[in-house]
């Protein structure tokens, strides 16, 4: 057995026969050339036939995985139809007298190495994009067909040792594909019944192939690299798409224990067949909003894979805890501007920078602590600490322009910080105005009551901010005195105990009478044996972690 470590760009678990696509040389001949202006015409004619094709492939990703997914295709669609791409290409043939085909493909490598080189990773994908579309108007003026192509041919790089695009088989086998990288519009035309799984050397987690990849429900792994060998073409491959592991020739132990999590996966989804789409409301008629927990920008896959309603906390500290230096603002605008597009009309609340306790960072210089859970974390930092928070709620703001955002400051226990925490985000705002940035101007602000302070306090916080959210590990450790950090207190920290569920009532009925919304987002959202106590507090929300949204909703519309 050979174990390769890539990235996880798309969680599941295939099981197959490994097909290996071999490397697409893009060669193209530099020729010279003596009428400038006809070889100008044969690329304008053959961008306007890359760009029809580009319309039918974005109607075909439309009608089977939705107008938000098809967004991509349109994006291709204006990238060929952009000046500066036109004027690049044309004025190499004008000056250098030569062919479409190199002066397309010289292009491509200029726009492509100058995406590569910003410092935004979501930029950083775009060369893959420039370079695929630039792929597509070469196909054309060297006259290769589409496999998009209206008569139902199916030709292109993808359609290679029996990958079916378009629903045509090349035989009848499904395979895990290996390959050196994927173009979104290979991706997009694979057929899910034929393909079990992905597995690229190139590629990152924020490209649109692996966009696209999470939307078809296929488990895929990017970055395996210089582990690529086209000699595993044939051999039997396990991929865990959660962990990014790969395994060519599994052992038995392997494949036995990965059968058995795979027939796991396959049960739950067969739950999600029999709820996906169905409101969690109760026999009675109770409505609960169902979200899900997240903690990186490639989660929010399995948010959509396990039809939660929206993300009820997106922990934005391990976007520092990831890393050994400040994350910029664009860097935090990407990440959550990725969510934010990928879940659509969904809500995103996004938790503010939660560091300290339990979660430290190096690059943060906190101070030593005997006892940091009742330390310098949180709230606490972002407010003593502006110049940090304001970084952050810049990229928030910027991020609301592509999708439903909501902001949620974490650990509060006075109306005070939550004032000045709502002053640090109107300066924000009034520097995006001035810098003419869109933003969404009413993005709404909620806090998570985890503090015995924020209960009391409830009914003053209420008048301050759109929603609560409950975080029941700290209300508990707070509420009980018991360091959740301490395996000897295990047996005294009961979070069933009626000390906390009566602070969460208290919190549920502050919130209903200043007309909020409250929900939970801590672990005891997901227990099935409160599920009946929270529903009879009147909860508005449960935020739990994906898979266990599934279980919840059954259990909700059961009641």
């Amino acid at each position: 057995m050979r174990t390769i470590q890539g990235v996880s760009v798309s969680a599941g678990i295939a099981i197959g026969t490994v097909r290996v696509l071999a490397a697409v040389d893009y060669a193209v001949e530099r020729r010279l050339i003596d009428d400038p202006q006809a070889e100008m015409d044969r690329f304008r004619a053959a961008r306007d036939t890359a760009v029809a094709q580009l319309k039918q492939l974005r109607d075909n990703v439309a009608a089977e995985f939705g107008e938000n997914k098809a967004e991509l295709f349109d994006a291709h669609r204006l990238m060929l139809q952009d000046p500066d791409y036109a004027e690049c290409v044309e004025g190499l043939i004008a000056q250098d007298k030569v062919n479409a085909e190199f002066a397309v493909k010289s292009a491509a490598e200029q726009f492509a190495a100058m995406f590569a080189a910003m410092d935004s990773s979501t930029m950083q994908a775009r060369a893959a994009d420039v370079k695929d579309v630039s792929r597509r108007v070469m196909n054309v003026l060297q006259g290769k067909r589409d496999s998009t192509a209206q008569d139902g041919s199916v030709q292109g790089d993808a359609v290679q040792n029996g990958i079916v695009q378009n629903g045509i088989a090349q035989n009848g086998e499904s395979h895990i594909i290996f390959a050196e990288d994927l173009a979104p519009s290979d991706t997009a035309q694979l057929d899910r019944a034929k393909v079990l799984g992905l597995v690229t050397a190139k590629g990152s987690a924020n490209s649109h192939t692996a966009i696209l990849a999470r939307t078809m429900g296929l488990p895929a792994i990017t970055g395996i690299g210089d582990a690529f060998d086209p000699a595993d073409d044939g051999h039997v491959a396990v991929i865990d798409g959660t962990s990014g592991a790969v395994f060519v020739d599994p052992d038995e132990a392997t494949l036995t224990e990965y059968r058995r999590r795979k027939a796991e996966a396959e049960e739950h989804l067969s739950l999600l067949r029999k709820l996906k789409g169905k409101p969690t409301e109760t026999k009675s008629g109770q409505r609960v909003h169902l979200y899900a927990n997240i903690s990186r920008p490639s989660d929010a896959a399995a948010v959509l894979a396990n039809d939660a309603e929206g993300i009820g906390l997106f922990r934005s500290e391990f976007l520092y805890l990831e890393r050994e230096d400040w994350p910029t603002e664009e860097f935090q605008f990407d990440a959550y501007g990725q969510v934010a597009q990928e879940m659509g009309d969904r809500p995103v609340i996004i938790r503010t920078l939660d560091i300290g306790a339990d979660k430290q960072v190096d690059y943060f210089n906190l101070s030593h602590e005997d006892n940091p859970a009742l330390g310098y974390r949180a709230i606490r930092i972002c407010l003593t600490r502006p110049e940090i928070f304001k970084v952050q709620l810049r990229a928030l703001l910027r991020a609301s322009a592509y999708g439903n955002i909501a902001i949620m400051l974490p650990m509060i226990t006075s109306v005070q910080e939550v004032r000045d925490a709502k002053r640090i985000l109107e300066e924000a705002k009034s520097e995006l105005r001035g810098e003419r940035i869109d933003f969404n101007e009413s993005i709404q602000i909620g806090v998570m009551i985890e503090t015995p302070a924020s209960v009391i306090m409830a009914d003053e916080l209420a008048a301050e901010v759109d929603f609560f959210s409950i975080g029941t590990n700290d209300l508990t450790q707070y509420t009980l005195a018991c360091d959740r950090q301490t395996p000897s207190l295990e047996r005294f920290a009961d979070p069933h105990s009626p000390a906390v569920l009566r602070m969460i009532q208290m919190t549920i009925e502050a919130a209903h009478r200043h007309g909020i919304w409250c929900g939970i987002c801590g672990e005891l959202g997901a227990d099935l044996s409160l599920t009946d106590t929270f529903l009879r507090l009147g909860i508005d929300e449960l935020s739990v972690s994906p898979t266990s949204v599934l279980p919840l909703r059954n259990v909700i519309r059961n009641h």
